[in-house]
């Protein structure tokens, strides 16, 4: 059975730094995309990052593309979600996401994590 599973969140103070993994167990199909969301208490989930199975496609948003960065470990089925000078605003719970097509909404996505929470704090 195919499983995603997110680490690397915590607790960092603001300005600090988070790198989140994603690995991804079992049998995948139809996977051209991962991505990571995040969802804030209260909030939608939003999309963060976007990455092709084989990383040669990418996209984060212009507004956290300063700050984000998303890479592929192809060989190991390992994504990661590089985080800096993180604000409070960052504070969610991330998840990362498997599906067919590149997509920032979270219905076309197949495969979901359980999440990672991050907190950024004073």
């Amino acid at each position: 059975q195919a499983q995603l599973t997110e680490s690397g969140g915590g607790s960092v103070q603001i300005g600090g730094s988070l790198r989140l993994s994603c690995e991804a167990s079992g049998v995948i199909y139809s996977v051209n995309y991962m991505a990571w969301f995040r969802q804030p208490p209260g909030k939608e989930r939003e999309a963060v990052a976007l990455i092709s199975s084989g990383g040669g496609h990418s996209h984060v948003p212009d507004s956290l593309k300063d700050r984000f960065t998303v890479s592929i470990d192809s060989a190991n089925d390992i994504v990661y979600l590089e985080m800096t000078n993180l604000k409070p605003e960052d504070t969610a719970m991330y998840f990362c996401a498997g599906g067919r097509r590149f997509s920032i909404r979270p219905q076309d996505f197949t495969y979901w994590g359980r999440g990672t929470q991050v907190t950024v704090s004073s």
